[in-house]
Order: structure tokens, then sequence, then C-alpha cells
């Protein structure tokens, strides 16, 4: 059974899930975390090297070492941050719905032709090539944009309105981050792995 040395719960802290190729692919809790790396199913990610460590090195590392830790009766494990798959290699793709939030935090909740960052209710969905004209209801042809540029783009495109996209919408690889952030349960050591470095979004489990 393990526990942490004060009060407060840790077995259901959010830790990072990499594949094989250090692709960030879920995020699961310390307790599901901890069973991969003990059947050997994973290793524990250093988060200040990145380098990586089987279940034994790293109670031998968690020996004075900081950070909290989870206690057990003859041993300690330093609590893992991210973990990196010795077998899986896909990707889960669950989570890529096109919707209005997930098209918002795709964008950043910038607005793609004046480049204004606004919150959610200022914002809404522009499709680059208009319905009126054949566009489609997908990741590469819908942007977040702010009222007055909607209005002002219309029913044209952005060479007709001499309006230019900051940038080029694209489907994301998996699914957004929007959940880990808002959530507040992201890590700094993180960040390489969800601002793509090498990859742009987890899907939380």
């Amino acid at each position: 059974m393990l526990t942490k040395r004060t009060g407060r719960p840790r077995l259901d802290e959010p830790v990072l899930v990499l594949n094989r190729s250090w692709l960030a692919v879920n995020v699961a809790n310390v307790r599901r975390a901890v069973c991969l790396v003990a059947l050997g199913h994973a290793c524990v990610v250093d988060p200040d090297h990145f380098s990586t460590h089987s279940f034994e090195d790293w109670l031998q590392l968690s020996v004075g070492g900081n950070g909290d830790c989870l206690h057990a009766l003859k041993c300690s494990f330093r609590v893992p941050e991210i973990i990196v798959l010795t077998r899986y290699n896909g990707r889960q793709t669950r989570g890529l719905k096109l919707s209005r939030r997930n098209v918002l935090e795709r964008d950043e909740h910038i607005c793609q032709y004046c480049g204004k960052h606004l919150d959610s209710a200022s914002l809404t969905l522009d499709h680059v090539v208009p319905r009126s004209r054949g566009g489609q209801t997908v990741w590469e042809n819908v942007v977040a944009a702010c009222t007055r540029c909607n209005d002002r783009k219309g029913d044209r495109t952005p060479d007709e309105a001499e309006m230019e996209l900051v940038r080029t919408p694209r489907r994301p690889r998996w699914a957004s981050s929007v959940t880990v952030r808002l959530a507040g349960r992201g890590k700094p050591s993180w960040q390489r792995f969800l601002d793509g470095t090498p990859g742009g979004g987890v899907i939380v489990a």
C-alpha cells in the first residue's frame, strides 16, 4: 500500500504517458503509472534530465532525492511526472472531435485574421472558404475569428476580403490538451511534449 508522507493524497495525481517514440499519448494517475513501471511496461522519465529509469533504478534514486515520495513498508518511491512506454508505439485517436471549444484551443484563443487574443465569448468560428461557396466544416477550413473580422470577411474568401490568416488551419495531430490546461494539472516538465517537441497535445484518461 502506497501512501504519501503528508496527509494530501497523491495516487490520483496526473502523470504524462509517452509512447516509445516519446510522443505524448495519454495522462494516467500515479497509481496506474507506478503499476506500469513496476511491471516493466514503462520507465520513469527524470523530469530534470529526461533520462529513463527502471523501477529498481528509480527506487534507488528516490532515496534522499527531491520531490514527493510514496512510502510502502520497505521502500520509498518518488512520484513520477512522466513515464515512457517500452512497447506501445501507437497513438490514441479519441478526443479529436471538431468543436467550438477545441478550435478555439487549437488557435489559442487568437483571432486568425487580426491576431488579437480574446476570451471565448468574444470569438466566433469562421469558415475560411464559406459554406455557401462549398466550404466544409472540417479542421482545415474552420478558424477562430473575432466578431469584427468575421463581419468584415463576410461571405468571401480571405483573398477576396484582402485578409491574411495568422496561420494555416490544420487538424490537431491528436487530442487537444485543453482538459489538462484548464484543470491546471499540467506540469512544467510536460511542456516540451505538449508544445510539439515532439508532440502537440495529449488525451486525458
